[in-house]
């Protein structure tokens, strides 16, 4: 009897242990859906003291150069209006956030995989900043996507069931709701403007203190965009080929 009863206090007990064990490693963040990986280069842009005409988003002192514009457009691919967008965008956040070190091609890389630039669908950017059609992504109704019931009454997507990812950078709306920034001084902030949605951006990827010149504030910047590994080195392999085809080192 006293051995029987001492098999059952260590069933017991190993049950506990394996179940705290469970919990703890359940409650641990997700190391590896958020491994650190190396960030890409930061590449630089020529600018330009405002002499340009081009319009500048909010609190920007300097645009992008706009024969630079051209011709980084032509290296990469990217359409010059998406250019300036991202290279004014990282100007004002680097300005206000200096410990951030966000390079335009961060915000270029996730723009290239959310939305081709804002081009996804056989759009193009107009030359205020907008799409020839609205970029709106699939029902997030939980087949396929999370589940996020609607949160703005269809106002930005359409959709008065569930939320869609809208603009060229991708927002949900409720998350626009709380990040969404004027970039082109224009009295709103648009998700689907470029200037709003690369300011916007770039505000995201800088929150909490971030620092993306280092792999582990880089690769959190993105993860909390998009909780995937694959879509972390999509963005990684795009930011630096975005980088290097501007004569960026590294």
């Amino acid at each position: 009897m006293l051995g029987l009863r001492r098999l059952v206090v260590l069933v017991l007990f190993a049950v506990c242990v394996t179940t705290a064990s469970l919990f703890w490693v359940l409650g641990q963040p997700a190391a590896d859906a958020r491994r650190a990986i190396s960030p890409p280069p930061r590449a630089e842009a020529e600018l330009d003291m405002l002499s340009s005409g081009m319009t500048a988003a909010v609190n920007v002192t300097r645009n992008p150069d706009a024969d630079w514009v051209a011709w980084a457009a032509g290296q990469t691919g990217i359409p010059e209006r998406a250019l300036r967008a991202y290279v004014a965008a990282a100007v004002t956040v680097n300005a206000t956030v200096p410990a951030c070190g966000i390079g335009w091609n961060t915000l270029a890389g996730v723009g290239s995989v959310e939305t081709a630039h804002g081009t996804y669908g056989g759009g193009r950017l107009t030359e205020a900043g907008r799409g020839s059609r609205p970029v709106v992504g699939p029902a997030l109704n939980g087949a396929g996507f999370a589940a996020i019931a609607d949160t703005d009454g269809g106002a930005f997507d359409g959709d008065p069931r569930w939320d869609r990812a809208v603009g060229p950078m991708q927002f949900i709306p409720s998350t626009w709701q709380i990040v969404g920034r004027d970039g082109n001084a224009d009295g709103t902030a648009d998700p689907f403007n470029i200037d709003d949605a690369a300011l916007s951006a770039a505000s995201y990827l800088c929150a909490g203190g971030r620092d993306l010149t280092t792999a582990a504030g880089w690769t959190s910047a993105i993860y909390a965009y998009n909780q995937s590994d694959a879509y972390i080195r999509k963005v990684r392999d795009q930011a630096a080929a975005y980088a290097a085809s501007t004569g960026a080192a590294g």
